[in-house]
């Protein structure tokens, strides 16, 4: 299944809903050019949906890590959203976990951006 995404606004923060397997190849392409599309206007409040996520290849991890890093060495943030279950142990084997900020609630992790910018 291809990745597709997707974003919407909630206020300053943009969500991106991913869905389908973040692999090698195109579909690692799709997200590495809709966060560079998002960072290159502006946008550094960013929460990547990962609920309809299926699958991640070392490929497309490694494309959430260069994205993360981007994100944060121009100022921003990617938070991770609704992560499923192979998903959360890869980030836990890789101590990944340790590096992104990961969310279950759509709302905390959209409130989380105030708390950053007010600390």
């Amino acid at each position: 299944m291809a990745l597709t995404a997707k974003t919407r606004q909630e206020g300053d923060v943009t969500i991106v809903d991913l869905n389908g397997k973040i692999t090698l190849g195109e579909s690692s392409g799709v997200l590495r050019d809709e966060l560079n599309s998002l960072l290159a206007m502006g946008r550094k409040s960013i929460i990547v949906n990962m609920a309809n996520v299926s699958y991640v290849d070392s490929a497309g991890l490694g494309e959430l890590v260069g994205k993360y890093t981007t994100a944060t060495n121009q100022g921003g943030s990617i938070k991770l959203l609704h992560l499923q279950g192979k998903m959360k142990d890869l980030l836990q084997i890789t101590k990944l976990h340790t590096i992104f900020p990961i969310f279950e609630d759509e709302k905390e992790a959209i409130a989380s951006f105030a708390k950053t910018a007010s600390a």
